[in-house]
């Protein structure tokens, strides 16, 4: 009994979170077959993190708490449908996190896209029994796009509560921006040019996103056109306020979504 009910308390408190985070419109009107799974993909997302990022427990115990979900898992598996791999990846992911503190890189980053971001969108596919490979890799595309928009947005918040910073190193330097501009009331405009490079990157990496769902039928086609358009909105909402990650709201408007899901959805395949 009490291990159901906090398997209900987890799941109750991930769709609270979906709906802060944005949870794309479009996987809201899903038929239950596919919304559901889609909803316990996202409650072990978010499990995984809230376990490594846990602020009241040192990195030490974060990392046995990962451990300890990995033998869970390896156990029981991730749940009905739902492939174990990418959770796997995110689990790695997270353990980098515990030591992660700069990025030195942009291929680095991408590196560290391919255990944080792209195994959802791998659950995704295989949840709609897409997930070739030629799919897989334009998803990965629009998952890493999305990491990095998220990294955008969140800069300095990612400085001040974790002492990260995912911005390359390397692009830091080559546009001038110190981690005291990272902690200012608002951006500089040295911080605001490398932020404008780094959303166009993501943006050409979402394009790939056409493509996939061009190649997808059915609902999958729908759920994924909604990924690919609230990255868009992001794309939209940073551009929008000049790049005033700092003070400035940055979050997509859902009419932006709404406008870029139908767009991706009224081209034929």
């Amino acid at each position: 009994m009490a291990s159901g009910l906090a398997a209900d308390t987890r799941v109750t408190a991930a769709r609270a979170r979906e709906r802060r985070e944005n949870f794309p419109v479009a996987l809201r009107v899903l038929p239950a077959r596919y919304r559901e799974p889609l909803h316990a993909a996202y409650a072990l997302a978010r499990r995984i993190d809230d376990l490594g990022d846990d602020p009241a427990r040192p990195a030490a115990l974060r990392l046995d708490d990962l451990d300890a979900l990995e033998a869970e898992l390896r156990a029981s598996g991730a749940g009905p449908g739902l492939p174990l791999a990418p959770f796997l990846d995110l689990l790695a992911a997270n353990r980098s996190d515990q030591t992660l503190a700069r990025v030195t890189t942009y291929d680095d980053l991408l590196g560290y896209c391919r255990l944080s971001a792209n195994p959802v969108g791998r659950v995704v596919l295989a949840v709609f029994g897409a997930d070739g490979d030629d799919a897989g890799a334009l998803s990965d595309d629009v998952c890493t796009a999305l990491q990095i928009l998220e990294h955008c947005q969140d800069v300095g918040e990612d400085l001040r509560e974790r002492d990260r910073v995912y911005l390359p190193a390397e692009d830091l330097d080559r546009y001038g921006v110190t981690e005291e501009q990272l902690r200012a009331a608002h951006p500089s405009r040295e911080l605001r040019r490398l932020l404008a490079a780094e959303v166009d990157r993501a943006a050409a990496l979402l394009d790939s996103g056409d493509l996939l769902v061009r190649r997808l039928t059915g609902w999958g086609r729908v759920a994924v056109a909604g990924y690919v358009a609230g990255g868009r909105a992001t794309v939209d909402a940073l551009r929008r306020c000049d790049f005033d990650v700092l003070a400035a709201d940055a979050t997509p408007w859902r009419r932006d979504t709404l406008r870029h899901a139908l767009r991706l959805l009224a081209v034929r395949r």
